[in-house]
């Protein structure tokens, strides 16, 4: 017979992890079918641990734009690892050094990533403002490390789009400083939102990787970023 919770927190928490658990293992098992490696950590301690492991001493470490890699505490860890870290996020770095770093990105040993949805089905749903995050995961970095929170699992494509235009992309818009359409209204209207001031502009579906163990998903049992 069932145990029925009577206790609040265990009313409050217990259900949720089971849940955020359960998802992310049914998601991790289309990934792998899809040739992507995907891991679960029960909370972020872990998770900056088991990423920190998967990096090599030395190794040139790319940022892709994350909160959740800001958020979750693995940029303060990298900065205390041995390894060449194109800090995007340094106190007093210039525009000029946050597009050369980008540039460089692109040829990394390693790129840290977020992603903005994962579907149940194991596809990778993502849409950038400049590219630059999109075109790493896509192709150059030798190892694609994606930090992703279970509030980020959706059921199909199109409900990974919806979450971005209507999540992701106005808090980055806030975030950012951006006279955006959702930033007034908290909703997407995407016949009105034009460059420069546009996150939306490359929408990019990860359905299968070629290269073994280049793509690796570690899911968190928490809300992570947007």
């Amino acid at each position: 017979m069932a145990t029925v919770m009577t206790n609040m927190e265990d009313i409050v928490t217990k259900p949720r992890e089971i849940i955020s658990r359960k998802k992310a293992e049914h998601v991790i098992e289309n990934l792998r079918r899809r040739n992507i490696n995907g891991i679960y950590c029960r909370g972020t301690n872990d998770a900056v641990a088991e990423i920190c492991r998967m990096i090599p001493e030395g190794a040139s470490v790319a940022l892709g734009g994350s909160v959740t890699i800001m958020q979750s505490g693995l940029l303060d860890a990298l900065r205390g690892m041995n390894i060449e870290l194109l800090d995007r996020y340094r106190p007093g770095i210039t525009n000029d050094e946050v597009e050369a770093i980008m540039a460089r990105g692109m040829t990394a040993d390693v790129l840290l990533m977020s992603c903005n949805a994962v579907t149940s089905d194991g596809k990778l749903v993502n849409e950038d403002g400049r590219g630059n995050r999109v075109a790493g995961l896509i192709f150059g970095p030798k190892k694609v490390i994606l930090m992703v929170g279970v509030n980020k699992i959706v059921r199909t494509v199109e409900d990974g789009i919806t979450r971005i235009k209507d999540v992701a992309a106005p808090l980055n818009c806030i975030r950012l400083g951006l006279d955006t359409p959702c930033t007034h209204t908290g909703f997407c209207d995407d016949d009105s939102c034009h460059a420069p001031a546009r996150v939306c502009s490359q929408i990019t579906i990860i359905e299968s990787n070629r290269v073994k163990d280049r793509l690796t998903v570690v899911f968190v049992g928490e809300e992570l970023g947007y």
